[in-house]
């Protein structure tokens, strides 16, 4: 057997990282078997549709590495590869159904529906319908049919018995069929709901396997249902486990935004959001933080995947992402730097930008950031005129009641550097540290004093490669000018 797995998103809004990480743990396991990896569009919610959703799909798996073997993008032969190029498929399987006495139309209005919502909730039953139109006479049905009332079709779920679904992580799942629902199978405006296209499609499409979120285990064995009432053999299927904020409620906005966009703009590496989400739900041992790609791909299986909920720790991620960033090469890591810089900076100041004040600075940064979205505002001041700050922040609280003291120092500071000739970053802070010695000031309580009159921030790159990389004369006016404010 081939393994053949998907991804079915819909076009309603910008990918979330479940999405993403649903999407790597179907790629990581088509090609640890070998398989195929397949994205289909599902877009038959017309009135959900968002411009430019499907673009931001592609986007998402493209930026992640997660290339699929068969889709819109590169095609197939299972194709089409959007839902609504596939109804004339839906028509025909629905019209068995019809024949066979596995769906029946429904003429309920929305208001009638309503109703039957209302007084099940007045009875403290959960929301639901009736089986009205599963049950009309003959009479009934050739008036309904005459009216002008456009019906949906309902699945005629067996009303006895159990369905067991044997899952792949969670075992043996059994659900009472009494307590299933008459879903709707195909709507009004004759496009299918989510239930119904997903297993005609599923099948044509010859998936072996269905992995996805936790959230879609209680329609299963309405999906189960279906395949049996058309005769097929229905693919093995693996719920994967839910994700969660760190105080065990589902994870949402309020712990911090969701959308995938959200962490390629703050600036995470792919292969640190891939190692992220492929240990949410699935672990290599109990010790193993940091896995490649290609350990992932040869040691993936559902065997190693939590039947428990896995925890979305932002911190955690920020730390791997850091972790990431230290072990890229060096030019890799300053290539990066100038596009952030250019992505980031104002145009006038992104003008200014050149590879060699990125090379000179970009290796200080790098053991600094733990975003790439740091970047620009710990280099802003490289590319300004001057930069600004007020008494206080300039002073802080090693000079805040010594004003004069740092007047001093920096006039001595700017005495010592004026015999440096060779305006390198070593030369620089022997320089400064001879005052701080004359003067008895601990590096770590003075420096920021300089830090802010140089960067306008009391900490950031070292203090003696920012210099560097301004320049000697950039940095005496900069020194100029905090002397200026401590003496007005």
């Amino acid at each position: 057997m081939t393994v053949r797995v998907r991804i079915a998103p819909s076009p309603t809004g910008e990918p979330h990282i479940g999405t993403a990480r649903t999407a790597l743990f179907n790629w990581l396991f088509a090609r640890h078997h070998g398989g195929q990896f397949v994205v289909r569009i599902e877009d038959t919610d017309r009135n959900r549709l968002v411009p430019g959703a499907v673009e931001s799909i592609r986007q998402m798996l493209r930026w992640l590495g997660l290339e699929p073997d068969e889709g819109p993008a590169v095609g197939g032969p299972f194709g089409p590869y959007f839902q609504s190029e596939r109804l004339d498929l839906y028509r025909a399987e629905i019209a068995r159904l019809l024949a066979d006495g596995g769906a029946y139309h429904c003429y309920c209005s929305p208001e009638r529906l309503a109703e039957v919502n209302a007084e099940r909730q007045r009875q403290k039953l959960p929301p639901g319908y009736d089986r009205h139109c599963r049950n009309l006479s003959p009479e009934e049905r050739a008036a309904a049919q005459a009216s002008d009332v456009t019906p949906v079709v309902r699945f005629a779920v067996p009303l006895d018995g159990l369905t067991i679904v044997h899952d792949a992580i969670k075992g043996e799942v059994e659900f009472e069929n009494g307590l299933l629902q008459d879903a709707v199978l195909i709507k009004s405006d004759g496009y299918p709901t989510y239930h119904f296209a997903v297993v005609v499609d599923d099948h044509y499409m010859q998936f072996t396997h269905v992995l996805r979120g936790d959230e879609w285990l209680p329609s299963t064995p309405l999906h189960l249902l279906i395949y049996r009432a058309l005769g097929w053999q229905p693919p093995i299927f693996a719920h994967l486990p839910l994700i969660l904020g760190k105080d065990r409620s589902k994870l949402s906005k309020r712990h911090g935004d969701t959308a995938f966009k959200a962490f390629v703009e703050a600036g995470y590496l792919p292969d640190a959001l891939v190692n992220f989400l492929g240990l949410l739900g699935w672990a290599l041992d109990d010790k193993t933080e940091i896995i490649s790609r290609e350990q992932f791909v040869e040691n993936f299986d559902l065997d190693g995947v939590s039947k428990s909920p896995a925890v979305f720790d932002f911190d955690k991620l920020r730390w791997m992402n850091r972790e990431y960033i230290y072990a890229l090469p060096e030019k890799r890591f300053a290539t990066l730097v100038e596009e952030w810089l250019l992505k980031d900076l104002p145009d006038e100041l992104a003008q200014r930008v050149t590879p060699e004040i990125v090379r000179s600075i970009a290796p200080e940064l790098q053991t600094r950031i733990d975003l790439l979205s740091e970047v620009a505002p710990k280099l802003r001041f490289l590319f300004e005129d001057e930069v600004m700050y007020d008494r206080a922040t300039l002073l802080g609280k090693r000079f805040a009641e010594r004003p004069e003291e740092a007047l001093f120092t920096l006039e001595e500071i700017a005495a010592e550097l004026e015999d440096v000739e060779d305006w390198e970053k070593d030369a620089i802070w022997a320089a400064v540290s001879r005052v701080f010695e004359q003067r008895t000031l601990k590096p770590r309580e003075a420096a920021p004093l300089l830090y802010v009159a140089i960067t306008g921030a009391p900490q950031g790159v070292p203090v003696n490669a920012a210099m560097a990389a301004l320049g000697k004369r950039r940095s005496f006016k900069r020194i100029k000018a905090a002397v200026s404010l401590l003496t007005d």
